[in-house]
């Protein structure tokens, strides 16, 4: 296989690897969220009766929970073809 189609399969295998993970995370989130307050996750800062300080929080939850799996998922992808690379040359 040549590596230019190589590296835009390792490129698709991350963006769905990403999307996967970014939902998941995004899901368990929001089952804590509800387990925790007793109510949904706020969806709409402009909502009367979603407060301020809780729009702010999940805000904060939601955005480092979701950059966290990205960014684990993301080097996990790419770190995996360089190890395969590697054990392919050491062979």
């Amino acid at each position: 296989m040549s590596k230019k189609r190589s590296d835009s399969n390792g490129k698709m295998v991350a963006a769905l690897a990403t999307t996967g993970a970014v939902y998941v995370a995004r899901k368990v989130i929001a089952v804590v969220w509800t387990r925790v307050t007793g109510k949904q996750p706020p969806t709409d800062a402009s909502d009367p009766s979603v407060s301020v300080a809780e729009a702010l929080i999940w805000a904060a939850v939601a955005g480092v929970t979701i950059e966290a799996a990205r960014v684990f998922v993301t080097r996990a992808t790419v770190r995996r073809p360089a190890l395969d690379e590697g054990q392919a040359e050491s062979s």
